[in-house]
């Protein structure tokens, strides 16, 4: 009932879960104490007491304690919220601190949405879980244990029947836990999976439209939704019957105590403490139902920490993904080497095999061949994302593991295909690739990507970039992250299909922007169209994992082999005619002749 790694996760704030607990028993004190005050009353009245004075004693305490019982209550609710939003805060935190450890590994297995939804709606039910829940369960094991130490001196065979039905409630809960946390891991995971679905038919809706497959999507949704109707519902019949069962049991027990007392008064058994009879009967009679009520409640919360514990279990599962391992170690030389690289996703099938290659610190080096040869693969091995299952992977002769991560992703760029840009100011976006960026820098960097002119057109730096930068076209989009690149002024230069799905004019832009910051950087190229990696100083041609040549463009092209093949094959496609100009091959690549001037 009490999930011990859920649990760890509140960290220092334990001692208000404890606080908790202790002010509940306190309230318990005082709501006995009332209850006490009021039987020894109407025992005065009973018995024909008639002077006010022998009644302001119990009045005062009574008073106090119903003081004592609303003080509490207010500190209570004050230290559950300020739990509440400390819990909140820190899960977040571990949350996102442990996505920006992963980098640029991906979260395996959860998706976008469920990650939002683990964030945001996951952490709201974990804060119920904590505020409500835990403490409730604490309280509902030690109230019944306060109540039968103070009932046991006014009639012991009462006392103990009430104690001894007690553990029926928890027993209650313990049968049906085991078929609630399957349900409600069940919830939890129609829960994301519909949220999931939602977002991708949002994020695709324009296909569906063009396809006119939004009527088939949207069954697929209602589906989605029916199943977790239906999920849903079994929750709370399970909710109800458990509830049902709860309550006969409290009241049950209650009306067994309750019995017990009127046996007690028609023998004559007398009670303890030298309590008149009256007195002794109300107060126990008044007390019976509160042996139950914690446990009642703590049943009532259970399902609520069921559905809680379930999302805290998709955070747990975040929190304990492997990271990539980083060292301590600055970098030095900029020189990269991968030797005898080997590496596999699943561990059997791999997709790298024995991989040498060297990125010298100034040059433009290309790692070309068709899809699904592993140059993306190595990509992810060069800015840490994998480790390798054989070889090793150097930035100037240190392990690039051995580095601290700060220290190497300081000397890194990496700009791909398709590189976020925030939904931000442009003044903003660069910002964040330099914190101290004159506008006169970021017009200078604009200008090198042939964008200056459209954005002061467009009301300068001040533009805001819409989200996924639809306000922006294909080529506006991959010129504007490279500027932003460009201004953070990195050692190692990693593009990653930078000029895929782009228009001739913007990808003979980027790549003569490529080739000059070779002159003075490490450039690594990963590209598709092999005329844009021609000027390369070295390309690495690979298949199926392997490096099957590497050399320049010309002496790849007197081997005759498989990078000669390949470029070949998309020079004969290439070459033709664009709105009726001829393509002809460029130091960057294929132009038209009239925008040869233009590159």
């Amino acid at each position: 009932m009490l999930d011990k790694n859920l649990f760890k996760l509140l960290g220092d704030n334990k001692k208000y879960i404890f606080i908790v607990v202790a002010l509940m028993a306190i309230g318990l004190f005082a709501s006995v104490g009332t209850t006490a005050c009021i039987c020894f009353a109407i025992s005065l009245a009973v018995r024909g007491e008639k002077a006010f004075a022998a009644y302001i004693a119990p009045l005062c305490i009574a008073v106090f304690c119903v003081a004592v019982r609303y003080a509490v209550s207010r500190i209570n609710g004050d230290l559950k919220d300020l739990l509440g939003r400390k819990v909140k805060k820190d899960l977040r935190e571990k949350a996102y601190e442990k996505i920006v450890r992963l980098g640029v590994k991906e979260a395996d297995g959860i998706g976008m949405a469920g990650l939002t939804q683990t964030a945001m709606e996951g952490v709201e039910q974990l804060d119920i879980y904590f505020t409500t829940y835990i403490p409730q369960f604490f309280f509902a094991m030690t109230a019944p244990v306060i109540l039968f130490l103070i009932t046991v001196w006014i009639d012991w065979r009462v006392a103990l029947v009430l104690l001894a039905m007690v553990p029926a409630i928890p027993m209650s809960i313990i049968a049906v836990s085991k078929y609630a946390k399957k349900v409600f891991a069940k919830y939890w995971g129609k829960y994301i999976s519909m949220g999931g679905e939602f977002l991708d038919s949002v994020q695709g809706l324009k296909e569906l439209k063009i396809f006119k497959a939004d009527a088939r999507q949207h069954v697929k949704i209602n589906e989605s939704a029916e199943e977790f109707r239906k999920i849903t519902m079994k929750v709370l019949i399970m909710q109800l019957a458990s509830t049902t069962i709860m309550d006969t049991v409290a009241y049950g027990g209650a009306g067994l105590g309750i019995m017990m007392v009127i046996l007690n008064l028609a023998n004559g058994w007398g009670f303890g403490l030298g309590l008149p009879a009256v007195a002794g009967a109300l107060f126990l009679i008044l007390v019976a139902v509160d042996f139950f009520l914690p446990l009642r409640a703590f049943g009532s919360a259970f399902h609520v920490g069921m559905n809680g514990a379930s999302a805290g279990r998709k955070l747990l599962a975040i929190l304990d993904l492997e990271e990539p391992k980083w060292g301590s170690e600055s970098v030095e030389d900029r020189n990269i080497s991968l030797e005898n690289v080997t590496f596999s996703y699943d561990g059997q099938r791999d997709v790298l095999k024995k991989v040498d290659m060297t990125f010298p610190e100034k040059g433009m080096t290309a790692i070309v061949g068709e899809s699904g040869c592993g140059k993306s693969t190595v990509v992810n091995m060069i800015v840490g994302a994998f480790l390798p299952k054989e070889g090793s992977i150097t930035v100037g002769k240190k392990d690039l593991h051995s580095l601290s991560r700060e220290s190497y992703y300081g000397n890194l760029g990496v700009v791909s295909y398709n590189t976020y840009l925030f939904n931000e100011s442009v003044r903003e976006n660069f910002r964040l690739a330099k914190q101290e960026v004159t506008d006169e820098e970021i017009y200078e960097a604009l200008k090198k990507v042939n964008l200056d002119e459209f954005i002061r057109g467009e009301g300068g730096l001040d533009k805001v970039v819409n989200e996924d930068a639809e306000n922006l076209s294909g080529g506006q989009k991959q010129r504007l992250a490279l500027a932003v690149s460009l201004v953070s002024d990195k050692n190692i230069y990693v593009f990653d299909e930078a000029t895929s799905n782009i228009d001739i004019e913007s990808e003979a832009i980027i790549m003569g922007n490529i080739k000059d910051l070779s002159k003075t950087k490490s450039v690594i190229v990963i590209s598709h169209r092999l005329a844009n990696v021609v000027p390369a100083d070295n390309i690495y041609y690979m298949e199926a994992g392997e490096v099957k040549e590497s050399g320049t463009h010309e002496q790849l092209m007197k081997k005759g082999g498989g990078y000669e093949k390949l470029y070949s094959m998309q020079k004969s496609l290439e070459e033709g005619y664009i709105g009726g100009t001829p393509l002809t091959a460029t130091a960057t690549g294929y132009q038209t002749k009239g925008d040869r001037n233009n590159g």
